[in-house]
């Protein structure tokens, strides 16, 4: 008496059978590598990479097919389904791109121009989520107005204007006290070469073979009549201390981590108020040079 297999129908060989339930393995397999790579993929090519370090044999043709290690035959997406067709998953790809929401930002960020975001456009999802975030940033750059005392559009114009010209201040300062240590290091290195160097000037002086001295010490008078150059161009007829040179230098490197960090905060509060006005002017509106008056 032949005995039926789960799902093995009569007048099949277990054969037959065995190789229909490998084939639906195979294709169950396949969707299921389909479906977890497709979320992760910014577009199709992206997509085959992920199939591939899978482990998936690509064969691109007419119709797309894969193979996984161990299969015979590679395997269409057509016969898939159709939502595994090569157009539906580019599809799929193309969808979540869309979809797939940005990352919330702590703190106050700019609002989303929905009548000219094509994200928005294409997707209500999307849309959805851009609106709530803009009530959201709304909300928010409300209270900042609030609790900085800023209570009319040309209020917060001024106040703009004052940081930025803060922030170009402190950038001016820092600029300075950096042009003044990179001088300050060429001047520490060249006093330090001219006197560590000045007794062998001073011995070529009074060779009586001076070419013979010089072809020896070549290398060393070269250096030292560089540092006396740029010495006395920069007009000095006496060499500061060298001693009081380099503390001066290590003070001033010290005063440049402190206007680095003040730039640094003045830098972060122009660009916060940037977002601030940049969302103001979207509530309200506002165009290029048109004066607005009212309270906010």
């Amino acid at each position: 008496m032949s005995v039926v297999k789960p799902g093995q129908s009569k007048g099949k060989s277990y054969a037959e059978w065995d190789a229909q339930r490998k084939g639906t393995s195979w294709k169950a397999k396949l969707k299921a590598a389909i479906d977890a790579a497709i979320p992760q993929a910014k577009d199709f090519d992206d997509f085959l990479r992920f199939m591939q370090a899978q482990g998936y044999e690509i064969k691109q043709g007419k119709f797309i097919s894969f193979r996984a290690p161990g299969q015979e035959r590679f395997t269409r997406c057509k016969t898939l389904g159709e939502a595994y067709t090569e157009e539906a998953i580019k599809e799929r790809i193309k969808s979540r791109a869309i979809t797939r929401r940005p990352k919330e930002r702590k703190g106050i960020s700019l609002r989303i121009d929905l009548e000219n975001s094509i994200k928005a456009q294409q997707s209500a999802g999307y849309e959805k989520w851009a609106k709530l975030h803009n009530l959201k940033q709304a909300a928010m750059t409300l209270n900042f107005l609030t609790e900085h005392g800023i209570d009319t559009y040309p209020d917060l114009v001024i106040k703009v204007a004052e940081i930025t010209a803060a922030s170009d201040e402190a950038a001016a300062v820092l600029k300075a006290a950096e042009h003044r240590l990179a001088d300050m290091a060429v001047l520490i290195k060249n006093i330090t070469t001219y006197k560590q160097l000045r007794p062998v000037a001073l011995e070529y002086r009074k060779a009586a073979d001076k070419a013979k001295f010089r072809r020896e010490h070549e290398s060393t008078l070269i250096l030292y009549e560089a540092a006396a150059k740029a010495l006395k161009e920069q007009g000095m007829k006496k060499l500061p201390d060298l001693y009081a040179l380099k503390a001066e230098y290590k003070r001033l490197a010290k005063e440049k981590e402190r206007l680095y960090e003040q730039y640094g905060e003045a830098k972060k509060q122009m660009q916060e108020y940037g977002i601030i006005k940049q969302n103001v002017d979207g509530i309200l509106r506002v165009t290029p040079g048109k004066e607005w008056s009212q309270e906010l």
